[in-house]
């Protein structure tokens, strides 16, 4: 029986290793390309309409793509593996993409069609040539999500099998065809015709990203045979599990569409400023919130015994998995809020992103910041939730974060700069930290609720204060190195003052007797 336990210990920790390897790639090329599109728009009107216009169809991708099918295909999908039903397993595979498929295929050509309408709940704020390019984007950026949606049930096969690196770094060749937009017709457009030019090519990389995995989804389900087989209980399942997640998904994604639309009444550059924020607090979350939870949900999923066996298991991954989160992503929170100009510099200073931008979106990331380790932490108990099969309590709880989010988020964005008297664009701040309180509301009642159901998980405070205590004084010491190194150049004074941080972090943590993460103690061994 230990030795089942530490086989399991082992194979949850190689598939973090392995999520967070290939989203770590693929986030490092992700800000290359974000790194050129700063370069070229700055925070231009072009800048905001395509960032506005990339979140209609973000919207498909991500309520039909890798967090809802995360949810409600991979538990039933890793069950029927466990219990050896690998005929069955392949067939629901086979069944779910053909529904995709059919359902994707109508709602992009629907969009495509409303998109001057759709334009009214995204950004009532946009008039003249710039709602008129961003209705052009989100035209041409409609397929591009279609494809994605495909992409994202590639990730759902080949996570059940334990094949995290490949469906996790695909993404890489998505970015890479952007890039190489960039490079390519960067400086001989204007700006209008270059944001075009960049649509055409994510369309083209989203396809790609689909292509690059598939051979390897054949193979895992060869041979394949697309049929719906609505009447599988399987199937019904997935379906049945598919409707709350799906509105669960809604749920924050009408969060992130509120923040939207409020951003749109605010001056040029809000809703570009919002987007680089966006990309850089994504990282902690997808590298660790994301990497953990991706890895354990199919693990908790196959989690077979009695109920108070089960918890029993789940408690002991979520604690085990919480520690992980905590030990990364609190120096993360930090490092944005005290030296978040630093990180700003270091990916985006260039070109068109000038000294001032790299100040407003500091602010942005500062208050994104602020709800961090909720939202990393609270993805892993939503997947505890969903190898349950529970996907209404997530929903009940996301539904109270969006209230939040939407009453915060107008009155942060909107009166409270006027009442302040101070400039209105510093409202989308207003809008990220809006966010993350709300996200500490939904965390607290995730947490409550998930233990009233298993049993209390572990928590030691005093290991989460030295780490707090750590950060701080490790982010101290950068800030003073900031004043007082030499050399001021971006790409030069960024990665010494974050390399100095992080060894500082480093150091003083284990100074203070806390034990460093199996994968981080066999990295600096070797």
């Amino acid at each position: 029986m230990s030795e089942t336990i530490t086989h399991k210990k082992i194979s949850a920790r190689a598939s973090a290793v392995a999520v967070a390897a290939g989203i770590l790639l693929s986030r490092i090329v992700g800000l290359v390309r974000d790194r050129a599109f700063a370069h070229f728009f700055g925070t231009s009107d072009a800048a905001d309409a395509f960032r506005q216009a990339f979140k209609i169809p973000n919207f498909l991708q991500n309520l039909f793509g890798e967090g809802v099918l995360s949810a409600s295909f991979i538990p039933v999908y890793a069950r029927l593996r466990a219990e050896n039903r690998h005929e069955e397993a392949s067939e629901l595979g086979e069944a779910i993409f053909s529904l995709l498929f059919l359902v994707t295929s109508v709602l992009v050509a629907a969009g495509i069609f409303a998109t001057p309408w759709l334009i009214y709940v995204i950004a009532p704020g946009f008039h003249g040539a710039k709602r008129d390019l961003t209705i052009l984007l989100v035209q041409i950026l409609f397929p591009g999500a279609g494809l994605l949606v495909f992409s994202a049930w590639c990730l759902g096969i080949l996570n059940s099998h334990r094949k995290f690196f490949l469906s996790y770094a695909a993404p890489v060749i998505w970015n890479v065809a952007i890039i190489a937009t960039f490079l390519w017709k960067g400086g001989h457009q204007a700006e209008e015709k270059l944001a075009v030019t960049i649509a055409i090519s994510s369309v083209v990389g989203s396809g790609l990203q689909f292509a690059i995995q598939l051979p390897t989804v054949l193979r895992l389900l060869w041979p394949m045979r697309l049929h719906l087989r609505l009447r599988s209980e399987q199937v019904r399942t997935v379906v049945h599990n598919f409707f709350p997640v799906f509105i669960s998904r809604g749920v924050v994604q009408i969060s992130a569409y509120i923040d939207s639309i409020l951003v749109s009444f605010l001056p040029t550059g809000g809703a570009a400023a919002l987007g680089y924020a966006q990309t850089l607090n994504s990282l902690p979350v997808s590298l660790f919130g994301m990497a953990i939870s991706a890895a354990e949900l199919p693990a908790m999923s196959s989690e077979l015994g009695t109920q108070e066996e089960i918890g029993a298991a789940l408690r002991q991954r979520l604690a085990a998995g919480l520690q992980n989160i905590a030990f990364f992503v609190i120096p993360s929170e930090v490092a944005f809020i005290i030296l978040g100009d630093v990180v700003v510099a270091t990916i985006y200073r260039s070109g068109h992103f000038g000294t001032d931008a790299v100040t407003f979106v500091w602010t942005v990331l500062a208050g994104s910041g602020v709800g961090l380790l909720a939202s990393t932490s609270g993805r892993l108990y939503s997947s505890a939730f969903y190898a349950l099969r529970d996907t209404r309590t997530p929903l009940n709880f996301a539904l109270i974060r969006v209230a939040l989010t939407l009453v915060l988020g107008y009155f942060f964005a909107l009166p409270l700069p006027r009442m302040l008297g101070i400039d209105a664009r510093w409202g989308v701040s207003g809008l990220t930290l809006s966010a993350g309180l709300a996200g500490w509301v939904e965390f607290t009642l995730l947490r409550r609720a998930l233990h009233a159901r298993i049993g209390a998980v572990a928590f030691l405070a005093s290991r989460i204060a030295r780490l707090w205590l750590a950060a701080v004084v490790a982010a101290v010491i950068g800030y003073g190195l900031k004043l007082v190194f030499p050399i001021k150049k971006p790409l030069v004074l960024g990665p010494s003052v974050l390399i100095v941080y992080g060894a500082c972090y480093l150091g003083l943590a284990m100074l203070m007797g806390i034990a460093l993460p199996g994968s981080l103690r066999r990295f600096l061994r070797r």
